[in-house]
């Protein structure tokens, strides 16, 4: 359990914030990882929610040496399996099941799950895990539920996502038990689809700067 820990602390530890990417188009890959990882974001969640992600950590994993992609929305075994194979340094769902945590086992890449309740965390704790996803942060409690959790959980670390953005991400990073949040705010879709990869390095150094 030790050595888990560890490996997911060096990871979730590199940045405060850890972007979510739905990346479209294959091209938008590199460029998109460079713009955020040349500007303080380096930890990439590239979300398995269209046809070129799984081709997206391949090039990111391949063509941006500065960054730490994963992935995200991994939703079975399969998947956690094919992202390992496609180069991701660690996997993220957006919840768990039996079967990712029995495949998480033996993965060889971290696997971060996500949990939303006190019996979900247990379950976890019981399964080796002590690093969480809090998913759907906003919805699930926000900044309270964190607060709450740090109680009973006190050596649970978690990234809270969903629903944060600039002005609500100072909340989580002020708290103890958060160790960095995801959001998506700094790759704007008109900015992403204009690949205005300036805009989008900007917006990426002023989270970098969001726990000085």
């Amino acid at each position: 359990m030790e050595s888990r820990i560890a490996a997911v602390d060096a990871i979730l530890r590199a940045a405060p914030v850890v972007p979510v990417l739905t990346i479209e188009r294959l091209d938008d890959a590199v460029p998109l990882a460079r713009a955020l990882a040349d500007n303080g974001l380096p930890v990439l969640e590239v979300t398995l929610r269209t046809d070129v992600a799984r081709a997206a950590i391949e090039r990111i994993a391949r063509e941006v040496p500065n960054a730490i992609v994963g992935a995200g929305t991994v939703l079975k075994r399969e998947d956690l399996l094919a992202v390992s194979d496609a180069g991701a340094q660690f996997a993220i769902s957006p919840g768990v099941t039996d079967g990712l945590y029995a495949a998480a086992a033996t993965s060889a890449i971290p696997f971060i799950p996500a949990i939303a309740t006190a019996s979900e965390l247990m379950h976890g704790l019981d399964e080796g895990h002590a690093r969480f996803k809090f998913f759907p942060a906003e919805s699930a409690g926000g900044v309270g539920a964190m607060k709450a959790f740090a109680g009973p959980f006190a050596h649970v670390g978690f990234c809270p996502t969903g629903g944060i953005d600039a002005a609500k991400a100072p909340a989580y990073l002020a708290l103890p038990n958060v160790i960095t949040v995801g959001g998506s705010w700094m790759v704007p879709k008109d900015a992403l689809a204009a690949r205005d990869w300036d805009t989008i390095g900007k917006l990426a150094a002023d989270c970098a700067r969001l726990r000085g």
